[in-house]
């Protein structure tokens, strides 16, 4: 998937990776693509919470080599 921006949050934990991709969306249009690279395994529910409580898109989330990645779609 082709992101607009990414952050790398890799060796952080709840809730710097959520706190991060907030910061980062407010700085992106309606409709970019927001890419997050985390290590922490609590943070596939934490990013489909945000996601419901912030109205923005969870576009897709996957899992390799204990890193997980998020896409999100700027409200």
């Amino acid at each position: 998937m082709e992101a607009n921006k990414e952050i790398d949050t890799r060796g952080l934990n709840c809730p710097l990776p959520i706190l991060k991709a907030k910061k980062a969306l407010s700085e992106m249009a309606s409709g970019e693509v927001l890419k997050v690279v985390a290590t922490d395994p609590g943070s596939v529910r934490d990013f489909q919470a945000f996601a419901r409580q912030t109205g923005n898109e969870l576009v897709e989330q996957s899992s390799a080599n204990d890193e997980f990645v998020h896409y999100l779609r700027r409200r």
